[in-house]
């Protein structure tokens, strides 16, 4: 499945694995990938969840508050949450849905918000931007997107 990833949706993964690994979490969680989706500030999603005032550095402290810091890992390779798998794997439901032939941050943002519910969805929906709101924002863009590039 990684292999329809584009680049930015690698760079997310490689970016969700980096914030896991910098908060010494034992594994890599749906608010990871949030973290990953937000830590370009110029990426698809973050500009869908800045007008909410959403952005990387909310999110952390977010995560830091309610997941915090652990000390020490001694793991080299993280795995992927049962929920963040999940997450992946909606992410190639919406890009099929949406007719895409890759997999993209847009993606990525509308399979984190697929099941409403899990560490990132509280934690979006905590600061502002319930998941039905973000997903009508991200489903407007990518048409807009799509009318745009037929025109």
């Amino acid at each position: 499945m990684f292999e329809l990833f584009n680049d930015e949706a690698r760079r997310v993964v490689v970016l969700s694995q980096a914030a896991a690994k910098d908060l010494k979490h034992k594994q890599i969680g749906t608010e990871h990938l949030l973290l990953g989706l937000l830590a370009e500030s110029a990426g698809f999603a973050a500009r869908v969840l800045a007008p909410h005032g959403i952005d990387h550095d909310i999110v952390l402290a977010e995560v830091v508050r309610t997941r915090g810091r652990n000390r020490w890992l001694f793991k080299r390779y993280l795995r992927f949450t049962p929920e963040t798998r999940k997450t992946l794997e909606q992410s190639l439901h919406e890009s099929i849905r949406l007719q895409h032939n890759h997999i993209g941050a847009e993606h990525l943002l509308l399979g984190l918000l697929h099941d409403g519910h899990g560490p990132a969805v509280s934690l979006l929906s905590g600061l502002g931007a319930p998941p039905e709101l973000v997903r009508e924002q991200v489903n407007r863009v990518c048409a807009d997107r799509s009318n745009h590039i037929r025109e």
